[in-house]
């Protein structure tokens, strides 16, 4: 039967490791720190337009290359575009310059007569005859200029300035075949370029930041007083690819040799370390497999988490050998099926305790937990099934194992002397002072730690273009496009007061390239009365017969523009149908005051259909808002493992719960003092130390005075906190919180369960 059973493990495995090849041939591998994040269930509509938002700009690379004057900024712009065409990065230029301002102007030109700014609608509606018959004769024989249509097709000149209105929401300009800018002391060129492959495909190699680290390197060197600042997604992800792979493999490996050097000195011999290795990277494998069976993509960071289960999937490995240690090869078979409640058990408690992460709505969360539970089972299985298959030979006591063993009978033990109240009294002190101090923290950016420099890039960037907030916009949703663009139509006319005030520099919206067909129809026939009436009169005057210029017959749609190259301008704003309903974002330029919010916030007050979103405010909400509900969930969890354990221990229950809830206090109580915050990650590692403390105490109860039992506890205590540990060094502020939480939990969770162990004469009563 265990054979069988070996062969049928052996072919399972084999298949995860088929695989695994495929996997990692493929891309896979999610770094966009927005997947982490869980939808707010109250309004699934914001999460779609954050994605699409995300998703039009995933792909995007800006830079801005300056100089001194204008020809060094053209000398600089120059050499940029070539060090960025020679590199081999899989970029692309993007059609940002005057020949897209052509194909624009083209697209649009049919429709000329329906689009007019706010201001011409104004000034058609009141202006006389006379002063329409003056504005006519005076662009007639004004002097010859560049000119977008000829003089019958816009006799009034209203096209060119309803381009300088859409003009205005960038303050970059066209100059000599290129987008220019002037600010901070430089003359700048815009370059856009394209990602020819998703942005979450890039990996680690940094091709995007490396061909522009050789670009700004080629301006510095070839245009003194030359500059190239860069932002995109493309920079961000080959950046978080780049420092999870660091942390995975300091972490992984990190752990692996600890485990590894652990096993050695225990038992001083190669097979254990070779089989327990065999198993560790076994359950990764599955954990892995699975992971990516279960979800579209494998996020980053539930890898840089599931380096730490090297810690915990060696547990049963130790418990197998320690208790093989000193016994001849004949028994292992025996010594397996007696080890096998306890093990299974211990991988119960685990399993839930990691499962309990996935209630939270968290889909990188849920990666993590499915991500863990999958690489134990893995391991465990393992274990059981080829251990004892593979483990011959003879196994001996060594001096260091000796030594761990007997440790357990000189810890000392808590009592009801006064020692021991003194002792717990004053770690209670010490632990309400920390207590007082902890404050709680729901912040976004504990998700992520962009590099400075990256920041600080996008900063200097977004501050010259004034670029749009991916994390503060207005949602505009309607029965129809076109009652949404009626109703974005209605919000803007609030937020010309806050620009004329200049608390906001502008805005995007995608009624300013799409009108709503009933105002394009009102603006058509207010146009066309307007002209016919001066083309009359300047036909009598000059003698000549004019004709107005024929247009499309029909309104401009979403379709049309969406559809044309032209559309790509607002494409990332109109998410069209989602659910029952159209949708569309508009964006806000120039946000860099806080102190604006909540008057933008009280400009969608009564305006149906519109909603103000803050994702930075919202994500953070929803992260309080979930940290209090998990602290609950946790109180529930130590309340219910207590029954359980009375159920099985009777009175002597306490001796393996309160280790565990005086543990998570005194964590608390340490990062109070460490001036930590209280997080939502904080209390999720919290969670996972009740199924791992709990652990400790239930082989001590159920082995009372086994020194194997102690030494496998031992060795998987120190394993744990090792590997927790090294995730308290991720870069990453939430994984950080959750290794230093587990480090401490663990710790003392460690040193204080055998304190609580039953004196001899008081076992299993």
């Amino acid at each position: 039967m265990g054979s069988r059973l070996a062969i049928l493990w052996a072919v399972l495995v084999l298949a995860v490791g088929m695989h695994q090849v495929s996997f990692w041939r493929s891309t896979r591998l999610d770094t966009d720190v927005l997947a982490l994040l869980p939808e707010d269930e109250q309004a699934p509509e914001v999460g779609a337009a954050t994605r699409r938002l995300a998703d039009e700009a995933g792909r995007e690379l800006v830079l801005l290359v300056g100089g001194p004057d204008w020809p060094a900024a053209q000398r600089a712009a120059e050499v940029a575009a070539r060090a960025l065409s020679d590199s081999g990065a899989p970029l692309e230029p993007s059609a940002l310059d005057a020949s897209a301002l052509e194909d624009a102007v083209a697209f649009y030109l049919p429709y000329r007569d329906r689009l007019l700014t706010p201001g011409q609608r104004e000034w058609l509606a009141r202006a006389s005859e006379k002063e329409l018959e003056a504005t006519a004769l005076m662009k007639l024989y004004q002097p010859a200029g560049p000119r977008l249509t000829a003089w019958n097709a816009d006799p009034l000149g209203l096209w060119p300035d309803w381009w300088a209105a859409r003009a205005a929401e960038s303050v970059a300009r066209p100059r000599e075949g290129r987008l220019w800018l002037s600010g901070e002391g430089r003359e700048w060129v815009l370059l856009s370029y394209r990602g020819t492959v998703s942005s979450f495909a890039l990996g680690e190699q940094g091709a995007v930041s490396a061909a522009v680290a050789r670009a700004r390197a080629a301006v510095l060197s070839a245009v003194p007083g030359g500059r190239l600042v860069a932002a995109g997604v493309p920079l961000y992800v080959e950046a978080a690819a780049a420092q999870a792979s660091w942390e995975m493999s300091t972490i992984g490996l990190g752990s692996l040799l600890a485990v590894l050097l652990l096993v050695w000195l225990t038992f001083r011999s190669v097979r254990p370390i070779v089989l327990i290795g065999v198993s560790l990277l076994v359950g990764s494998a599955i954990a892995l497999s699975v992971t990516a069976l279960l979800f579209e993509r494998v996020h980053l960071l539930t890898l840089v988490f599931g380096a730490t289960l090297v810690g915990v999937a060696e547990d049963y490995g130790f418990h197998y050998f320690a208790a093989r240690t000193g016994r001849p090869a004949s028994e292992r078979r025996s010594l397996m099926r007696s080890l096998l409640p306890g093990m299974a058990l211990a991988l119960l408690t685990s399993v839930v305790a990691y499962l309990a992460l996935g209630l939270a709505p968290f889909p990188g969360l849920r990666q993590m937990a499915v991500f863990a539970s999958a690489g134990l089972l893995g391991a465990f299985l393992t274990v059981v099934c080829w251990f004892p298959l593979a483990d011959y030979g003879e196994l001996p006591v060594t001096r260091f194992a000796e030594r761990v063993s007997t440790a357990l009978g000189r810890w000392p033990r808590f009592g009801l002397g006064l020692r021991s109240g003194l002792v717990l009294g004053g770690l209670l002190v010490l632990t309400a002072g920390g207590l007082w101090r902890l404050q709680s923290r729901d912040d976004l950016r504990q998700l992520q730690n962009a590099p400075a420099a990256l920041v600080a890039d996008q900063r200097e960037l977004g501050r010259l273009l004034a670029l749009p907030s991916p994390a503060q916009f207005f949602l505009v949703e309607g029965a129809d496009a076109e009652q949404t663009l009626v109703r974005e139509s209605a919000l803007k006319q609030r937020l010309d007061a806050l620009v004329a005030e200049g608390a906001l520099a502008g805005y995007r919206a995608v009624s300013d390239w799409l009108p709503p067909a009933e105002q394009q129809r009102a603006d058509q026939a207010l146009s066309a009365r307007a002209e016919q009436t001066v083309l009359a009169a300047v036909a009598t005057a000059t003698g000549e017969e004019l004709q107005r210029a024929a247009f499309a017959a029909g309104t401009l749609t979403p379709e049309q523009l969406l559809s044309s190259p032209v559309g790509r301008a607002v494409r990332q704003q109109w998410l069209g149908q989602v659910g029952d309903r159209q949708l569309s974002v508009l964006m806000l330029n120039g946000l860099n005051d806080a102190s604006v919010l909540p008057r933008l916030a009280r400009a969608a007050d009564g305006l149906q259909g519109v909603r103000w979103v803050d994702k930075t405010e919202e994500v953070s909400r929803l992260l309080g808002r979930y940290r209090r509900v998990m602290t609950g969930l946790l109180v529930a969890g130590y309340a219910a493992v207590l029954v359980l354990l009375a159920l099985r221990f009777r009175r002597q229950a306490l001796r393996a719960w309160v280790p565990s809830a005086l543990g998570s206090l005194v964590t608390l109580g340490v990062l109070g003092w460490m001036g930590e915050p209280l997080q939502l990650f904080t209390v999720l590692g919290l969670v996972v130390l009740l199924g791992m403390g709990v652990d400790y105490g239930i082989f001590l109860l159920e082995h009372p005075g086994d020194d194997s039992t102690w030494l496998a506890v031992a060795l998987a205590g120190v394993s744990t906190f090792l590997s927790f540990g090294l995730l308290a060094l991720s870069a990453t502020p939430a994984l950080r919180s959750f290794g230093l939480t587990m480090l401490v939990g663990e710790v003392t969770i460690w040193m204080l369960t055998p304190c609580f162990r039953p004196l001899p004469h008081q076992e299993r009563t």
